[in-house]
């Protein structure tokens, strides 16, 4: 609004005199960034035998900035015989009143000045007074909060290169004896266990890791009996596997190893529970109530219908070695993964092809393989959510949501596609819209990182710092900045693994709020060696209001 001519009054009218800028203190002073938008709070003291008492003042905040200005919210102020709701200002006394003022951040607004404009009303008559400037420029610092460079959520793969896989089989014994029958070497579990080992010790990508005998003797009978008992089924069972694997001629068996139980009380407590024997909860307070294995044997003797079931249907079972083979199953290598992902990628299940896209940095390389894992695997949610993140870190936003939201159809309870949409609200500044897509995304590891960019365009810069916690960004630094945490940002910046050109012009921030030249300088000369279109902001930054840029700029 241009400064026009006072209106005119009947000659014999008083007009209200011009403010000045002394009359104004503006908190903060230059204006700060906060959020998406740059508040003030600006205080007005008015003397005595100034306000006239038929006067009404509306007060109208202007930020004006490269040719152009944005309005406030206009605040009136009355003398004390105007009829009216506004705040009354004494014409004997002066008063002090506030005027809070809000814009929404534009990248321009950092060279602009605050000025007031003032409207006067005196009965019929209305006239305006001149402006009054009463702060310079704005700290823009807040402003470079930046969603895009938030990691969205990886849906991650579960490949294992190494695959454990256990087969076993069980050598049944008589009652009192070791030796081992013929019959039970040619079971369907001994015969089966027989052939993984032989196709284990055969195979290009298995490796026998171990060979392992457990021998039970079952708790009946006198310890020193059954002590006897399961060694030599132990030692029994160990010389058959050891003459087998000779007859096999299998070498590479990893480690045999062998134990033995004299008596399996753990084993019959288990399969009395699991038995349909009817006073089976009698027989099972009696092992709560006796921790001696001989007194348990006696009483449980003397529950003599009981143990005749038990001989017959219990007992049994208790006598015998089982032989385990523990066999690592050794999937691809990276390089043969690779390899198959760029040259024949069906040949590859999508744990591996997902896990391909995981072995290189380049972002156009991982966007093909998970295009690829799309096309191959187009139900399994995680090669469309993959393949969002690898278009939103390509700034592709359009495509990203494409893809998470076609992720987050088929998720069922999985989170990452909510968080990623979050993301992309975010970036679109839909706050609202992306807090509550983050409450859906509860325990995704990147949620964090993506809550603390919410909370800095959103003003909150304390919370901002908590939902960081030890995150090592240029996101989480400047919410230190924000709070003043300075020596906690600096070791933040120093944490980030990969520095840019905002890590180094945040670390020259650092330097010219904590009075350090030659730090502000050096890191501030790095900046622009990254990002040439810096110079243009530091020469322009509130920050570096203070100090002589020449040597960084130069």
């Amino acid at each position: 609004m241009a400064i026009g001519a006072a209106l005119a009054l009947s000659s014999c009218g008083k007009k209200l005199g011009q403010f000045s800028s002394d009359n104004f203190t503006v908190n903060p002073n230059p204006l700060e960034v906060v959020g998406q938008n740059v508040p003030a709070q600006i205080t007005a003291r008015v003397p005595a035998k100034f306000f006239l008492q038929n006067a009404q003042v509306t007060v109208t905040p202007y930020l004006v900035y490269n040719g152009t200005e944005t309005a406030s919210q206009s605040y009136a102020f009355q003398g004390e015989k105007v009829r009216g709701n506004a705040p009354v200002v004494s014409y004997e006394y002066g008063g002090t009143f506030n005027i809070p003022a809000k814009f929404e951040y534009k990248p321009e607004m950092s060279k602009s000045e605050l000025e007031l404009a003032f409207t006067v009303t005196q009965g019929n008559k209305q006239y305006v007074l001149p402006r009054v400037k009463v702060a310079d420029g704005v700290i823009a610092t807040a402003a470079m909060a930046d969603a895009a460079t938030v990691n969205p959520a990886l849906a991650t793969d579960a490949f294992q290169r190494i695959i454990n896989e256990k087969y076993a089989a069980d050598i049944m014994f008589l009652i009192n004896q070791a030796n081992i029958r013929a019959n039970q070497l040619n079971t369907d579990a001994m015969v089966e266990l027989r052939k993984e080992i032989i196709n284990a010790a055969g195979a290009d990508n298995k490796v026998i890791e171990e060979l392992n005998i457990k021998s039970y003797a079952s708790p009946d009978g006198g310890m020193a009996i059954n002590e006897r008992l399961a060694e030599n089924r132990e030692k029994n069972t160990t010389s058959y596997l050891k003459d087998q694997l000779k007859k096999d001629k299998i070498t590479e068996f990893g480690e045999l190893t062998a134990q033995f139980t004299p008596e399996d009380w753990e084993g019959f407590q288990k399969l009395v529970s699991q038995s349909n024997i009817q006073d089976k909860d009698l027989i099972l307070s009696v092992l709560s109530m006796y921790k001696d294995p001989e007194q348990r044997e006696r009483e449980i003797r003397n529950l003599s219908n009981v143990f005749e079931q038990l001989a017959d249907q219990i007992l049994p079972q208790l006598r015998y070695s089982r032989i385990t083979a523990s066999i690592n199953v050794i999937g691809k290598s990276d390089a043969e993964i690779s390899n198959l992902a760029a040259t024949n990628p069906q040949a590859l299940n999508v744990e591996e092809l997902l896990y391909a896209a995981t072995l290189t940095d380049d972002n156009e390389a991982r966007m093909k393989i998970y295009d690829t894992a799309v096309r191959l695997f187009p139900n399994d949610y995680r090669t469309w959510n993959d393949l969002g993140m690898t278009q939103y870190i390509d700034g592709d936003y359009k495509a990203a949501e494409a893809s998470f939201k076609k992720a987050a159809s088929l998720a069922g309870s999985n989170n990452e596609p909510s968080m990623n949409l979050g993301l992309i609200e975010l970036v679109n500044g839909n706050y609202s819209k992306a807090n509550q897509l983050f409450g859906s995304a509860a325990g995704v590891s990147e949620l964090n990182d993506a809550l603390g960019v919410y909370y800095l365009k959103t003003g909150d810069n304390t919370a901002a710092v908590r939902a960081f916690g030890d995150s090592k960004s240029n996101n989480a630094a400047l919410a230190q900045i924000l709070t003043k945490d300075y020596s906690k940002a600096k070791q933040t910046l120093a944490g980030i693994s990969t520095p840019d050109a905002t890590t180094y012009y945040l670390m020259a921030v650092l330097g010219a709020r904590t009075n350090n030249e030659s730090m502000l300088n050096t890191n501030l000369r790095q900046a622009i060696r990254l990002d040439s279109k810096l110079a243009d902001a530091a020469r322009n930054d509130l920050e570096f209001a203070g100090f002589n840029l020449s040597k960084a700029l130069n």
